[in-house]
């Protein structure tokens, strides 16, 4: 991003199944980014000027929650930029801000429309915070408080079959339901309800998250990307990953690095 800086930070050890890390980003001058579908979604804390989405043709909220998607966007910034982030693990968000994530997809809301006076009230308490070492741990104070709300048997059900998707990415669903136990109708309501988007749109994102971590690793052929990753073949791949980039491997490879934001965890840069 330019001439952006940015800290990682890793949650404690009680938040780690719930969040993946939180990170701070300061930037004094502007800069346009070409994102993709990470497959996490997102708390966002505006202490500068909020990112502007031209795919949506909206600036984001001084608050906002960022959901799942499934498209490619453009972020912009026109001028000073500071933001606090918490990257959710995929299928945690919902637990804690009592919304289901479902009702965000392919949306970037404002957190102060959700009805929520407690998320409501720590985002005033963070805009008022100068120190952001300290607005982090008055968020992780928040969701530590928050951890009562979850269901344990649903959130490690869910949560076994995103670890299955992660690590066979061409799963199919029948084969989830069984991981999770339950029945195919009852898994797919409850994973949409979890994760924010249907089982198949999610092992999409998977897929194409894995052919980018791959490709970040080195990885040049592209039918053995695609086997890897858990595609029917090479076209397959090549048709899906324009999908969600805006280009084709070849393209992006020439244009930027490429980065898998959910198979590598930024803290080690290593596979998750």
């Amino acid at each position: 991003m330019g001439d952006a800086e940015i800290l990682f930070i890793r949650p404690c050890e009680p938040l780690r199944s719930y969040v993946r890390y939180y990170y701070i980003l300061n930037s004094v001058r502007g800069f346009n980014v070409l994102t993709f579908p990470i497959g996490c979604t997102q708390l966002i804390f505006h202490k500068g000027t909020p990112l502007f989405i031209p795919e949506l043709n909206s600036s984001q909220s001084m608050f906002t929650i960022s959901g799942q998607v499934n498209f490619s966007a453009h972020v912009s910034s026109c001028g000073y930029a500071e933001m606090i982030v918490v990257v959710f693990q995929p299928h945690a968000i919902g637990w804690f801000i009592d919304t289901p994530p479902s009702s965000f997809f392919n949306l970037e809301i404002s957190g102060f429309d959700i009805g929520n006076g407690a998320l409501s009230g720590l985002a005033l308490r963070i805009f008022d915070c100068v120190d952001n070492f300290r607005c982090v741990h008055m968020i992780e104070n928040w969701l530590l408080a928050k951890l009562y709300n979850v269901n344990l048997p649903d959130y490690y059900r869910i949560g076994a079959t995103v670890a299955r998707l992660m690590e066979c990415p061409s799963a199919k669903v029948t084969e989830l339901a069984d991981v999770a136990c339950l029945c195919k109708k009852q898994f797919e309501r409850v994973f949409g309800r979890c994760v924010g988007m249907r089982p198949k749109e999610y092992a999409r994102v998977v897929r194409f998250q894995k052919s980018m971590w791959l490709m970040q690793n080195g990885q040049c052929n592209d039918a053995d990307i695609a086997y890897a990753s858990g595609f029917a073949d090479q076209s397959h791949f090549i048709r899906e990953f324009k999908a969600f980039s805006g280009r084709t491997p070849g393209q992006l490879r020439n244009e930027a690095r490429p980065y898998s934001d959910l198979f590598t965890d930024p803290l080690t840069q290593s596979m998750k």
